[in-house]
């Protein structure tokens, strides 16, 4: 008898890696779509973002009957978001308990992000991320703050308070570097205050797609000016290369920073190493393939967050194998290279940060004067 062929999703497993769905809609709690992702894929995760929820609050009417309870509770807008966005993470989180059990807190994770309005605030994103946390009250939530410098403090304390946490926005690897610095010494300040390590969960969320997005238009603006043969001929090369490269050498970090004496004391008290997590993984530009980000980043304790378009993609043809720690050096080479054609990848990712930032804000602020508009008709203002 032929023996059955593994999944895509489940090959992606068994190297390590785990899938999450990047996307979250009272319609798939309602279906049973999610249930069916986590049942029959193997799903291990979801996270969600103001522009996911703006998607599915503003655009649909599935949320209109939860919205008129909370108006009749004289919940003005911000209650009103809150109250629907912490329902249906808490509905997924209860979906993902008995694989955050079965794992022992290993994975069965959902996200739910502080306002993007707070994110050069640390003492606003401190407190919204507790407040977050007590509401959803479920051991396998993750709260997401971006990693913004003013951030960084904000992940520290709320992880030494024991939140989970999901660092968002991360695009430069010094960015990574600071914020994997940031989870070892929250952990260390439990350890060193007698409170326990073991359950205290993270990902540092490492944006792919976008690096390329930005770089290839850099790159396709100096072609057009640029006459010397084998200047063009590099920076043809380097086109689609810098985001894959730029993930390889943040794991590369990953592996240095989780390894040696001051980790393994932390893991000898249960400590879990702070995944990697791959985020914009759906390519931009039609000319890759719709699976690239996917079958160039498999590797273990990493984590990929895909739109519905990529999962489905993945199950039909990805090709998977061990890939994380393949042409390393080649990688490096890329990175360098970028420098010496005049292309500087701190200001790319400086920029990708901000515009990652007003993204998020602008979501939020469509997604509130929707919920504001709602309200307002409810009440006979509109």
């Amino acid at each position: 008898m032929a023996t059955a062929t593994k999944s895509p999703i489940a090959e992606l497993q068994a190297l390590g890696q785990s899938v999450w769905l990047d996307n979250i809609s009272r319609e798939i709690l309602n279906n049973g779509e999610l249930k069916r992702l986590i049942a029959e894929d193997g799903l291990q995760g979801v996270t969600s973002n103001p522009t996911i929820f703006d998607k599915a609050i503003s655009q649909s009417a599935d949320y209109d009957d939860a919205i008129k309870t909370a108006v009749t509770a004289g919940g003005d807008a911000d209650a009103i978001y809150q109250a629907l966005t912490v329902a249906d993470i808490q509905e997924a989180l209860d979906l993902f308990r008995p694989l955050y059990d079965r794992l022992n807190g290993g994975d069965g994770f959902v996200s739910l992000e502080v306002s993007p309005y707070l994110a050069h605030d640390t003492a606003g994103t401190t407190r919204e991320a507790q407040i977050l946390w007590d509401k959803l009250a479920r051991p396998n939530a993750l709260i997401k703050i971006p990693g913004t410098p003013e951030g960084l403090r904000a992940i520290e304390d709320s992880l030494v308070a024991g939140i989970n946490i999901n660092v968002t926005l991360l695009f430069s690897v010094e960015a990574y570097e600071a914020v994997a610095h940031a989870y070892i010494r929250a952990l260390k300040r439990r350890a060193d205050a007698g409170k326990p390590v073991n359950r205290i969960a993270s990902v540092a969320s490492f944006f792919i797609s976008r690096i390329d997005a930005e770089v290839d238009k850099r790159i396709e603006a100096k072609l057009k000016t640029e006459t010397d043969p084998a200047t063009k001929a590099k920076l043809e090369s380097l086109l689609g290369k810098i985001a894959i490269a730029n993930a390889k050498a943040a794991y590369a970090s990953f592996e240095r920073i989780f390894s040696g004496p001051e980790w393994e004391a932390l893991k000898a008290k249960g400590a879990k190493p702070q995944r990697v997590l791959w985020a914009s993984v759906g390519t931009k530009n039609p000319k890759y393939p719709d699976t690239l980000y996917i079958d160039e980043l498999v590797g273990p304790e990493t984590v990929s967050t895909m739109p519905p378009a990529t999962l489905d993609a993945v199950r039909d043809h990805a090709r998977v194998r061990l890939s994380i720690t393949e042409n390393v050096d080649d990688a490096m080479r890329q990175l360098k290279e970028l420098g010496e054609v005049g292309i500087d990848l701190k200001d790319v990712t400086d920029q990708l940060l901000r515009e990652g930032v007003a993204s998020f804000s602008k979501s939020f602020d469509t997604l509130m004067a929707g919920i504001k508009a709602k309200r307002e008709k409810l009440l006979g203002k509109a």
